[in-house]
Formats: C-alpha cells, structure tokens, sequence
C-alpha cells in the first residue's frame, strides 16, 4: 500500500508524516504494527524536490505532486492549499487514489463528505474519491459537543475561539518568534502578534464576519446534517503556539442535568473532560500541545437562558485541528476495508 502526503514540507504535513510514524504506518519492518508493507510519498511543490524529510527515523525524499500521481498512491493526504488542493486532488482521483484534503476547497461541496471520524465517517460512501477534513477550530468543537447534539438536540451556539498563530502557518510562527526577541522580520499579520491580540481570522467578508468565522457556521450544519442549528462566531487570533481555545455557549432544545452533561463529555471517544474548578482544572494550550484529544471544560448552566451552558475547548490545531484528524479518517476507511 502507498500513502502519500502532499505538501510534505509545511507545518501540517510535517506533522502528518509524524502522526503517520506515531501510528506505526511506513513501519515495514515492525509486523506487528504494520501488517503489510506501506510505502510513504512525500510530495511538495517544486522548490521542495529533492530535498529529504524526516520519517520514522530515516529520510524520504520529497518528490513531485505529478510524479507522486504517477505512483498511484490508495490514499493521498493533502495539506497544500485550496488552490493546490482543486488542481491536484481529482488528478489522483482519477488514478483510483482516494483523497482526504485539508484545506477548505471542498468543504462546502455538497457531494464531497466532511468527517470528523468520531462523529460522521458514516457519510463515506464506498465510490468517494474526496473527503474533506474541516477546518481546525470547528473539529474541536463539534467533536466536544457531539453527544449533547445526539442526545439533546443543539438550538444555537455562540462561539468565540481564541486561535493558536499556528493556525496562520510557519510564517506567523517566525513573526511572534522574532517580536520575542526585538527583532524585525516578514510580518504575516498586518500587526505584531507579541503581546497582542486581534479579531481577526481569515478575510473579512461583506457582512463583517470573516471566512474563519462562516466556516464554524457552514461546517457545523453539514457535519451534524443539521441545517436548523443556529451558529454566531467570532475568531480572534493569540500569541500562543500550542492550540486553539474555544468559548462555547450551547442552547439545546431541551432541559438537562448538568451531571448528566459532564458524564456525556467524559464519555465521548477523543474527548477528555477537565473540569475541576476547585483544584484550578481546566483546559489550556499548554497542556493540550502535541495531543489527539480535545479537552473541555468549565462546564456551567447559563442563567441568562434557558437550556444553555457554557463550557470551554480546547486542542492543538496542528495534531486533532489537522493531522491526527486526518490520518484517523484514512484509518477509519481501512478498518471499512478491512471487514468487507
């Protein structure tokens, strides 16, 4: 079997190549975590090629999108950009290769799935070619609040996040990095990040809302096939590298227990509840920071409304936001396949 991943090079595809060693696949020499024999494509733009990249301890050499078409990979892993995304990825449908793209050129096409395993890889119909992985900061959310949709039903959310530079790419990370240190450097914001915070993620849009903040909107309803469900979003970006927090505020269509809430959270695969106030327990980047789960907290009925609380989110952007999502749709197809 061959996986390839396409944009290799950048911040998300180097963690998707991490993500892949963590999870034993390319490991052909370790039977028992790898059955067969995988072969792992790293794939990047043209200034990339050639060039070696770390994986599982030795070096691959990134090669070609074209060439790494030409291989025929079964499952080929985008993080390259929505432009790169709608040029190459029906290119390797179209040899068979089935595509799980990161960015957001497919996520609002109808035909194509949105997964979040853990909720909806149901929708993956067998003859699927593209699915689409959502956007960082609406992974952690619905996957937090995926029971209470199932068992409740979700009215409304208001969501503010408090989103991670990491989520902007390498070059916000040299900005903040450089700031730290009184340096100058190539500004990827339009203000310094350091001891800053600005409302702002993604390009604004006519209504005032930015692209970030409609993804929340739009990605929320397909994912939970709910159109009805009423979302308001404001993204605002923060100096921190180790995840994005997220303020829920949850109206659900009817009344509930909030012991009942914490034991539907703590009971969700990929989820793991860190809610005690009195001992300062809490969800923070800090400690989220190179982890798969999605941490929740602060869990509090709203009593300015009825059937509303509040509760507090938290993941790394780059692993669950991104890469581990990712990888676990590919592994969720396999594990299909594996039983027909």
């Amino acid at each position: 079997m061959k996986i390839a991943v396409v944009g290799a090079t950048g911040l998300v595809g180097r963690e998707m190549l991490t993500v892949l060693s963590e999870r034993g696949f390319g490991l052909e020499h370790d039977r028992d975590r790898a059955p067969e024999s995988i072969e792992i494509i790293a794939a990047a733009s043209a200034k990339s090629v050639g060039k070696p990249i770390d994986f599982a301890g030795r070096k691959l050499t990134v090669m070609s999108v074209d060439d790494a078409i030409a291989a025929r990979p079964d499952y080929a892993i985008f993080s390259a950009g929505a432009a790169a995304s709608r040029q190459y990825a029906p290119l390797f449908a179209q040899v068979g290769t089935t595509v799980i793209d990161n960015s957001s050129a497919w996520r609002k096409d109808p035909q194509i799935p949105l997964v979040v395993p853990e909720i909806n890889i149901d929708v993956v119909k067998p003859d699927d070619r593209i699915i689409a992985n959502p956007n960082c900061s609406t992974i952690q959310m619905v996957l937090a609040i995926s029971a209470l949709q199932r068992e409740y039903g979700i009215r409304r959310i208001v969501i503010s996040t408090y989103q991670s530079i990491t989520g902007t790419g390498v070059k916000a990370v040299r900005q903040l990095e450089a700031e730290e240190r009184g340096e100058t450097c190539e500004m990827a914001y339009p203000y310094p990040i350091h001891r800053n915070l600005f409302p702002h993620g993604g390009d604004f849009l006519p209504d005032g809302y930015t692209t970030e903040e409609q993804k929340l909107v739009d990605e929320t309803r397909k994912i939970f096939a709910d159109p009805s469900i009423m979302v308001s979003a404001t993204v605002a970006r923060v100096p921190v590298v180790g995840g994005h927090s997220e303020s829920v505020n949850v109206e659900l269509r009817r009344d509930f227990n909030l012991e009942d809430i914490r034991q539907l959270i703590s009971q969700t695969p990929g989820v793991i509840l860190q809610d005690d106030p009195a001992r300062n327990l809490y969800p923070m980047p800090i400690t989220s920071h190179h982890r798969d789960e999605v941490f929740v907290g602060r869990l509090r009925r709203d009593p300015s409304q009825p059937n509303t609380l509040n509760l507090w989110v938290v993941a790394d952007n780059i692993r669950k936001g991104a890469a581990t999502n990712a990888v676990q749709i590919m592994q969720a197809l396999l594990a299909k396949r594996n039983r027909t």
